[in-house]
């Protein structure tokens, strides 16, 4: 137990010892008791996880099942590796270097690289603030990693010198009603022990200190595919608004040779508000505005033959422009407008934090909302895209992305 337990925490990275098929039948049968009991656990190339080296988590193979693996020691292969379990390591000091490193003592205890710590949204909120970091938002995730100038400076703190890439949402949605906007949507982080381990201690500390349990929470699915090395099977809102904007794009550009909006590449810092507070909520909907209605080209509107000013000389803004254009072209205007409303709605939440002084208060139905209106965004995007797509010019049109899923959040 003491050879396994010793490679266990002096490997570095918490490797386990590996057992070749040459091994003799006394250790062999000494690891198989040790198994029996509880104490160690036995990894197989391909059986437990494509790298035996790593142990991502507590077996889910039956004690009877391991020990039939050390039995295969004794024909050609591989081998195994041994890993002491949190029975085993119970009584076993941590060494002096994980002091005051709360995840790399969890791992000298027995977690598995591969297991979920959880903790609530607004432990990303410095990082994504700093300006030494590089952090940019996925759907499913973020990414986040101190920058180059910060990393060679030496007057830069060291404990500051971090980087996490594998980090996930979880969200619980036992009090969630879709039809509901009023109803919490709870959103979590997720990350991995093995790589908390690799924090500063300060910053494991202070991710501890965010640290929440794992009631009723589940990692986002599409996030936990790309983690197993496979392919999401699906894209989020934020991903799929600019798939929109971009299908728009080609589509205008395809009926009157001129794109429609100035940009459709997705600014790293946007995304899911980091907590719900009002403060947040009024950023997003500035950006958000800015990437819909400030977004939109005059331009792109003069070569549909769209006037820029009304009967009595008015200039139009961007959205009464593209209105005029919909009802130009057959469209209701009560259909026009019911179709527009979403992103009017948007440039009037956006005028009011512009025009008024507001209290920062904290509102949980805030993550709801976002989601909710992402989609209704979207639902208008793709309608339009529909129509545009039935333009003379635009009858051989092919999206260039058209995953088989969206997911809501």
């Amino acid at each position: 137990m003491k050879v396994v337990s010793d490679r266990y925490l002096q490997s570095g990275d918490f490797n386990g010892l590996h057992l070749h098929t040459n091994v003799q039948t006394s250790v062999v049968d000494v690891a198989k008791g040790l198994v029996a009991d509880g104490k160690l656990q036995v990894m197989v190339a391909e059986v437990d996880y494509p790298n035996p080296h790593i142990r991502p988590w507590p077996s889910r193979r039956t004690i009877e099942s391991q020990l039939e693996s050390l039995d295969e020691l004794a024909k050609p292969g591989y081998g195994v590796v041994l890993y002491p379990t949190p029975l085993a390591m119970r009584g076993v000091r941590v060494p002096a270097r994980l002091k005051g490193s709360p995840f790399g003592a969890a791992m000298a205890k027995g977690r598995g690289s591969l297991e979920l710590a959880y903790f609530s949204f607004d432990v990303l909120e410095p990082y994504r603030n700093d300006p030494r970091y590089h952090f940019r938002y996925w759907d499913f995730g973020v990414d986040m990693s101190i920058g180059d100038a910060a990393y060679i400076d030496e007057a830069e703190p060291e404990r500051d010198k971090v980087s996490l890439s594998h980090v996930g949402f979880a969200y619980d949605l036992s009090g969630y009603d879709r039809g509901d906007r009023m109803t919490p949507i709870i959103r979590r982080v997720a990350a991995f022990y093995g790589d908390l381990a690799k924090l500063t201690p300060e910053h494991q500390q202070r991710w501890q200190s965010y640290q929440v349990n794992d009631t009723d929470l589940e990692p986002h699915p599409a996030w936990w595919m790309t983690q197993m090395g496979h392919w999401a099977d699906g894209i989020g809102p934020f991903d799929h608004l600019f798939v929109e904007l971009e299908n728009l794009n080609s589509l205008w550009t395809g009926a009157f040779g001129v794109s429609l909006f100035n940009l459709t590449d997705r600014p790293q810092e946007f995304g899911w508000i980091l907590r719900p507070s009002q403060r947040e909520w009024d950023e997003f909907i500035v950006q958000l505005d800015k990437i819909l209605s400030d977004n939109i080209r005059h331009d792109g509107l003069d070569a549909a033959g769209v006037p820029r000013k009304d009967k009595n000389d008015q200039s139009l803004g961007t959205l009464t422009r593209l209105a005029v254009f919909l009802e130009g072209r057959g469209i209701a205007p009560a259909v026009a407008k019911d179709i527009l409303q979403p992103l009017r709605e948007v440039r009037q939440a956006r005028q009011k934090p512009a025009h008024t002084l507001r209290t920062n208060i904290t509102d949980r139905t805030f993550v709801h909302r976002q989601i909710a209106l992402l989609e209704d965004l979207n639902d208008v995007l793709m309608e339009l895209a529909r129509w545009m797509a039935t333009h003379p010019k635009n009858r051989t049109w092919k999206a260039e992305l058209d995953p088989g899923a969206y997911y809501r959040m």
